[in-house]
């Protein structure tokens, strides 16, 4: 879950920010934190921010940017992350869209605590009389005077990064003025939908990236059942074809029958030819032998 909490100062962002890390085990990064951890690690980046802040300079966008980098590379922020106090400007907004393409990463949402300006105003009135009346010194950054100049800071750089994120449909707005509870509930909500919808774009994606491998496959499916089917049309006709040109069974045996019986009855005609030639060739010397007798018998 990779975030981006939105909202003028005292709008609670700190406090659900907070929540939100103990619910999705993410981190919670803030420029402040990061340049100073960069500092101490004596990063290139770090170093580089060193000098600068060293010369009283303000720590330029591209320094910033390169810090966040080596930062969501930790183990600690492969769950996701939460960006506290950055992007304040669309440049800044811009580079860290251009940074998470490069990593093939992506925001899930960017959720703004909007805010009544006058109500901050009376709280933090009202927060900083009751700590004289406890005898407690008012912190300096905790003062009504403050107060309004950070709010006019948030409308001049930091507001226009509600229409950048509402036009890329990221934005996902909170009414601030609700209880805590009910704040951290709606959060809740929101983030639940994302991922819902998350789960649902991935599974649509997943057919439609396998899709030219798929189509290939079904093609050449397709081709092979096509073949098959033609062999098959080929092997029924070549088979019709071989059925009508050759004799069928039932008309050969007749045939032969016929031809035996024909050749049976020939047989029969010459053997009443072969008969008589037979009795002749007996009868032949009966006869000679007769006339033979007869004629001694004259003699």
């Amino acid at each position: 879950m990779r975030l981006i909490l939105l909202g003028p100062p005292g709008s609670g962002k700190g406090t659900q920010a907070q929540r939100l890390v103990k619910r999705y085990g993410i981190v919670q990064l803030s420029t402040g934190e990061m340049l100073r951890a960069a500092v101490a690690a004596e990063t290139p980046v770090g170093l580089k921010a060193k000098d600068i802040m060293a010369s009283g300079g303000l720590v330029p966008d591209d320094v910033v940017v390169g810090i966040i980098s080596d930062r969501i590379d930790q183990p600690d922020a492969a769950a996701g992350f939460i960006l506290d106090g950055f992007p304040r400007t669309v440049p800044q907004a811009e580079a860290l869209d251009e940074l998470l393409k490069r990593k093939h990463m992506k925001l899930d949402a960017v959720i703004e605590l909007r805010v009544n300006e006058s109500a901050l105003i009376d709280r933090v009135e009202t927060r900083a009389a009751e700590t004289r009346a406890r005898g407690e010194e008012v912190r300096v950054d905790d003062t009504p005077e403050v107060l309004t100049k950070r709010l006019a800071s948030y409308r001049s750089l930091t507001e226009p990064l509600i229409h950048y994120y509402s036009e890329r449909r990221k934005l996902m707005t909170v009414d601030g003025m609700m209880t805590i509870e009910e704040v951290t509930r709606e959060i809740d909500r929101i983030l639940t939908a994302v991922g819902a919808a998350e789960t649902k774009a991935s599974r649509k994606a997943g057919p439609a990236k396998r899709g030219p491998q798929a189509a290939k496959s079904v093609k050449g499916t397709r081709t092979s059942a096509s073949k098959a089917g033609v062999a098959k049309a080929s092997t029924r006709k070549s088979a019709k074809s071989t059925a009508k040109t050759a004799p069928k069974p039932k008309k050969s045996v007749k045939k032969a029958a016929k031809v035996a019986k024909a050749g049976n009855k020939g047989g029969k005609a010459a053997g009443k030819g072969s008969k008589p030639a037979g009795k002749v060739a007996k009868k032949m010397p009966r006869k000679g032998a007769k006339k033979v007798t007869k004629k001694r018998a004259k003699t």
